[in-house]
């Protein structure tokens, strides 16, 4: 009885730890961890722009972004130390020259660009490599994917998840769907890590929210397994379409909450 007890105890000041995240809020966020890391490691995207969705409704505003940065560096990280053997390397240098250029510009804006005006640009991009010329047609160079980083890494000081703006460049440089997933794991991981030193630098104290992220952490990691499990099942064509499904069912959320914000 008295072991049961304790155990309540700890377990009700573990969910109540975040400042403003109600115990509730914290059930939902680590089962929202477990669910967005199993469609990122199944079909390469959309777990991180789908989880900062959720945070937004569930998160104090100040502490969004930031804490989806930490999150979504492990869940990024483990997938991309999960199939390691599959990583591009071949333009990881300049995505992170860019992406730590993007990360001191956004860092010292980070406050005065409307976010709905990003989130169009980003919207407009993806279905534009969707259904416009192919990416393919795009030269990847060293110039390209500086400039990838540049602008993903600006952007997500602001909306939080980019990965949609930078599936299209991987997509086009990959050839197989574990080489493309673990390749876009591995960027989005330079991009979050770079980020987080951003907002920590511009004074984010990340220590209150420590609990929360951890036990996010721990479901994410769960799930990162179990969507490598599926995509190892998964036939090619079949993680084709679904990339390209999830791809532009994000490009029109990005328009939608970008036209909300406008208007509204």
């Amino acid at each position: 009885m008295i072991i049961s007890l304790i155990v309540m105890d700890i377990f009700y000041t573990i969910i109540n730890s975040a400042p403003g995240v109600p115990d509730w809020a914290f059930i939902v966020l680590c089962f929202a961890s477990f669910f967005t890391s199993v469609v990122s490691a199944a079909f390469g995207l959309g777990g991180g722009a789908m989880m900062v969705a959720v945070m937004a409704s569930l998160v104090p505003p100040i502490a969004v972004i930031p804490v989806h940065a930490v999150v979504q560096v492990s869940s990024n990280f483990t997938r991309a130390l999960m199939m390691w053997k599959h990583i591009k390397f071949t333009w990881m240098i300049p995505f992170v020259i860019g992406t730590i250029i993007g990360a001191l510009i956004g860092g010292q804006i980070v406050f005065a660009i409307p976010k709905h005006l990003l989130q169009g640009i980003i919207g407009i991009f993806v279905i534009y490599t969707l259904w416009g010329p192919a990416v393919k047609a795009i030269r990847s160079s060293f110039i390209t994917f500086v400039g990838v980083g540049a602008f993903a890494s600006f952007a997500t000081m602001f909306v939080g998840g980019t990965g949609p703006l930078i599936a299209p460049f991987i997509k086009a440089s990959t050839t197989e769907r574990q080489m493309t997933v673990a390749t876009h794991g591995a960027f989005m991981s330079w991009q979050h890590g770079i980020k987080i030193i951003t907002f920590g630098l511009l004074g984010f104290a990340f220590g209150p929210y420590i609990i929360l992220m951890v036990a996010m952490i721990l479901f994410g990691i769960f799930g990162t397994w179990s969507g490598k499990t599926i995509l190892n099942w998964m036939p090619e064509h079949i993680f084709k379409r679904a990339f390209n499904t999830v791809l532009a069912l994000l490009a029109i959320r990005l328009l939608y909450e970008a036209l909300k914000g406008y208007f509204f």
